[in-house]
């Protein structure tokens, strides 16, 4: 668990991000505040990870894509594999936009491709000259996309949270140890439902407690605590973990209120996810 928060940041939670280690290979799902550093903070290396999986595009979900896209370069020695970009609209613009050749941090990585004192750091470290430019694969998918490797596979599914404005996604992950469900943010609805049946582990939103969501007018676009427990409940989830947790749920009261109204509604285990924690599927 790398961002377990929200937009709001706290002293212990902010923003979304999650790493799943699965046959050799870390697929991170979504990339937000300062993702780069908590993943090396968990003993993992940013070239290591192979694969990228967005939700949506809102900032507290992939700010910090340029910090491992440049890093990830920068650590290179060009023998890592390509790294693959999935997600809804803008992935493809914005990955671009970052590292391609016209993109706003292309003067780092071309000054350091020229500098001398660069070009015998990268040798250093094992690569051989000339030091090649990035080169990520970027593409736009949409509900109902899957893409396989030799033992997972993952897939798409329609979430809804910030329609028409941006597209949002929820994915699951089927491994042969077991199956984890990301929803990002969304709303109960029947096509997340239909995506997490008989997960193993569902990453699911809670703002707040429903309860002061419905009050607030907060209900729209976000699960809280009773319906994060319903939409597990209804997909047969075995174990539900609470992440995109607000400021509210970090206070005592919160924190057990939030597990208390979902265990009211839902008879698995559920937990609210801190940042560095660590679950184990199999």
């Amino acid at each position: 668990m790398l961002g377990a928060g929200t937009p709001t940041p706290t002293a212990q939670r902010f923003g979304s991000s999650y790493v799943i280690e699965v046959d050799g290979a870390l697929l991170l799902f979504d990339c937000g505040p300062a993702t780069t550093h908590k993943l090396v903070k968990a003993g993992l290396w940013p070239t290591a990870v192979t694969h990228v999986f967005f939700t949506h595009h809102h900032f507290d979900h992939d700010v910090d894509l340029p910090c491992l896209l440049l890093c990830r370069w920068d650590q290179s020695i060009g023998l890592e594999a390509q790294l693959k970009i999935f997600g809804p609209p803008p992935t493809k613009r914005f990955t671009e936009g970052i590292i391609g050749p016209e993109g706003v941090f292309a003067h780092d990585w071309k000054a350091r491709i020229a500098l001398p004192g660069s070009q015998r750091v990268y040798v250093n470290r094992g690569g051989t000259l000339p030091r090649p430019a990035p080169v990520v694969d970027a593409v736009d998918v949409e509900p109902g996309f899957s893409y396989s490797s030799a033992n997972w596979r993952v897939t798409a599914a329609l979430a809804e949270h910030a329609q028409p404005y941006l597209d949002s996604l929820a994915w699951r992950l089927d491994t042969p140890d077991g199956s984890v469900v990301v929803t990002g943010d969304t709303q109960p609805c029947a096509t997340v439902e239909a995506l997490a049946l008989g997960a193993d582990l569902m990453l699911c939103m809670c703002w707040d407690r429903q309860r002061r969501m419905d009050e607030m007018g907060e209900n729209v676009g976000q699960c809280g605590s009773t319906e994060a427990g319903r939409l597990a409940e209804r997909a047969h989830v075995r174990q539900l973990v609470l992440v995109h947790a607000g400021a509210k749920l970090e206070e005592p009261e919160g924190h057990e209120g939030a597990l208390s109204d979902v265990a009211r509604v839902y008879s698995g285990i559920v937990t609210l996810a801190s940042e560095l924690d660590v679950y184990e599927i199999s």
